[in-house]
């Protein structure tokens, strides 16, 4: 697809970035990572507008892209996406979080088709660590 993937960031807490639950797939929280392996940060509504916010949540999809083929077994095949909390490090008054969150489910439809890519979603407005704009954590089926 051309996809150019981060690399796939290490834990920046005591968790693991992947659990599974018979067919689920519990991904940890991610950020936008670079190739470089830095992170973009600004506040959404003042240092980012809701276009650089939206692709720095397709950047957390492509992070996220990266850890999965990182860390989950190939034997393991992702069927489709169920459920993606998006959380916008926005200003008080910015109200378009979903419109952000657009940049992430529009990648996941491009790589897994829109029937499987697309899943239930919320997106909403909070302050983040390391002043990132997005963070993503996801619920997917596994086949």
């Amino acid at each position: 697809m051309g996809l150019v993937l981060p690399p796939a960031p290490p834990p920046g807490g005591v968790y693991v970035p992947l659990v599974i639950v018979d067919k689920m797939l519990y991904v940890s929280g991610h950020g936008p990572c670079l190739t470089d392996g830095t992170l973009i940060k600004g506040k959404v509504g003042s240092a980012l507008d809701k276009d650089a916010a939206k692709e720095a949540a397709r950047q957390v999809g492509l992070t996220m892209l990266a850890t999965l083929i990182e860390h989950l077994d190939p034997a393991y095949r992702i069927k489709r996406t169920i459920k993606v909390l998006g959380m916008v490090n926005s200003e008080p008054d910015f109200f378009d979080q979903p419109y952000v969150m657009n940049g992430f489910s529009e990648l996941m439809a491009e790589v897994f088709g829109r029937a499987n890519g697309l899943g239930a979603r919320s997106a909403v407005g909070m302050i983040l660590p390391g002043n990132i704009p997005v963070e993503v954590e996801a619920i997917f089926e596994l086949e």
